[in-house]
């Protein structure tokens, strides 16, 4: 150990550890065997951390482990932002800097008991802080919050219900934290071990008494999937297969029938002809089809990724506007300054434009559908706010054209699992190329999922369920306890520093100099 610590001396290898150890919980996102990995793939960073020689230093470890972190979470855009990806995951990675100071400052030499059962609150609301101030569209959206990667851990989806992904990812951290002080800090282990019982205690609570949704009903829904068709600048040919796949639906006895993201090119309204024949799809069928436009709309000015829904007379009026796109892939933020991204890799040529308002449709048959396109599924709050506006299924078309060959597909996918679990409600992946997947109101799989660059049509038989879950009433109250919690450690530090400061030792003065006079002499 000694002589791995002088190994460490070195700066640079140090940054190089911590951008690995940042790294590590990657492999908890695409595997769904390795949900467990994410309650100790932290360990090593916190590690490396608490082990800094100065506050400086694990201010540098927290902000290289961020960057690594970042790096491999959004490792499938390399293709389309090349090199430029290291500048934004570099600033998106110092927004663990503070994180990397809190764990030191809890965990480093030898702390006290009582300091190390904090770190076990502190910790993990400082990544949660972390966690919400990325979340910021802006700044790239809440895509691989540590929690997700627990989609398909039945007691994990019932938490979500609680407290959202937000509740997740404060246990998961927490876990790690305690499994770091296990290994490395023998005089906290009491409360480490306290802490693990505290949070098998949560999640037992959460699965005895947290309401589960009762169902009332069921709706059959169609994902329509084209698969990838080379050479189709214009669009028309995966139209054309979009209408023959949807035909074969006919006599199947559908409610609701969902294209996938930008599955029309041309706007609708300068292209009656196109509506048309989606409407004769919709009359043959018997239901509403949910189509995408990607295009420029003959109303107002600018590109809009819009759903539109289409029954047996024509457009119904239903219309969603995507309200948050994707940096640099569907705009550049910054353009004068940032539109060089152009050049290095498949930044957006274009700026679309973006939506206002959310909307729940009225697709027939007594259904009502909440409406999100693509990134949109990553945002918690877009999910819950369509649930209390009083959506039945919750219903993403999405497009990973470009990304076929990584696993954000399969990743993307997952996320509708968690909204799903959060709100009570169900939820319809509908991709272009694939994986489209449907989610029951627990968050459980429903059917198989529709596999990468598959053309075919899937009709899933979709559980309702309209009770309303503590997330959707209470919405990310973990992240209000984090605030809470970090807002008692700045009050604690600062009485302590006030403290030291009364009484400490008093500064040095030279002593006081005290003249004597002399006896007076005989005689006088």
């Amino acid at each position: 150990m000694k002589d791995f610590g002088d190994w460490l001396v070195s700066p640079w290898r140090r940054s190089l550890l911590a951008v690995l150890a940042g790294a590590l919980p990657v492999f908890a996102f695409p595997a769904p065997s390795l949900w467990w990995f994410a309650y100790v793939a932290l360990v090593p960073w916190i590690l490396l951390t608490r082990s800094a020689p100065t506050g400086r230093r694990a201010v540098y470890d927290g902000w290289f482990g961020g960057l690594g972190f970042m790096l491999a979470v959004h490792s499938w855009l390399v293709p389309s932002l090349s090199v430029f990806i290291v500048v934004i995951a570099g600033l998106l990675g110092a927004l663990w800097a503070p994180w990397g100071w809190l764990v030191r400052r809890f965990l480093g030499g030898v702390p006290s008991p009582r300091r190390g059962g904090a770190a076990l609150l502190v910790l993990p609301s400082g990544w949660l802080m972390v966690e919400l101030v990325r979340s910021w569209q802006g700044l790239g959206g809440p895509w691989g919050l540590l929690g997700s990667t627990q989609w398909q851990v039945e007691p994990a989806l019932r938490l979500a219900s609680v407290g959202g992904v937000w509740l997740l990812s404060f246990l998961v951290v927490a876990v790690n934290v305690a499994v770091a002080v296990l290994v490395a800090i023998r005089a906290v282990r009491v409360p480490a071990v306290a802490g693990l019982l505290v949070t098998a205690a949560v999640t037992s609570a959460a699965w005895v008494w947290s309401p589960r949704p009762d169902v009332d009903g069921h709706v059959r829904i169609a994902v329509v999937q084209p698969g990838i068709i080379d050479g189709d600048e214009s669009g028309a040919r995966r139209f054309d297969r979009e209408e023959q796949l949807t035909r074969q639906l006919v006599g199947q006895d559908v409610d609701l029938i969902a294209w996938g993201e930008s599955s029309v090119g041309f706007d609708l309204t300068k292209r009656p002809d196109l509506a048309r024949r989606i409407a004769a799809l919709s009359k043959e069928t018997g239901a509403d089809i949910l189509v995408n436009v990607d295009a420029e709309r003959s109303d107002k000015p600018g590109i809009y990724k819009s759903s539109i829904l289409v029954g047996p007379s024509g457009l119904t009026g239903d219309r969603y506007d995507k309200m948050r796109l994707v940096p640099f892939g569907e705009y550049i933020p910054f353009r004068s300054l940032l539109g060089w991204a152009t050049s290095v890799g498949k930044a957006a040529g274009v700026d679309r434009r973006h939506g206002t308002e959310q909307v729940v449709m009225n697709a027939g048959h007594g259904l009502r559908i909440g409406p999100l396109i693509c990134f949109e599924t990553a945002f918690p709050d877009m999910s819950r706010h369509l649930a209390q506006d009083g959506a039945d299924v919750l219903l993403a078309q999405s497009s990973t054209s470009s990304f076929q060959n990584s696993w954000a597909p399969e990743q993307h996918a997952t996320l509708a699992a968690l909204r799903a679990a959060e709100t009570g409600r169900p939820m319809v992946h509908a991709t272009l190329t694939g994986v489209s997947a449907v989610y029951g109101p627990s968050g459980r799989r429903i059917g198989s999922w529709l596999g990468t660059n598959k053309s075919t049509t899937q009709v899933y038989d979709v559980p309702l369920a309209h009770g309303v879950t503590p997330y959707v009433r209470y919405g990310a109250w973990p992240v209000g306890m984090a605030l809470l919690i970090l807002a008692a450690m700045c009050a604690g530090e600062g009485v302590q520093a006030l403290r030291l400061r009364r009484t400490g030792p008093r500064p040095l003065v030279p002593p006081a100099r005290t003249v004597r006079e002399s006896p007076a002499r005989p005689g006088r």
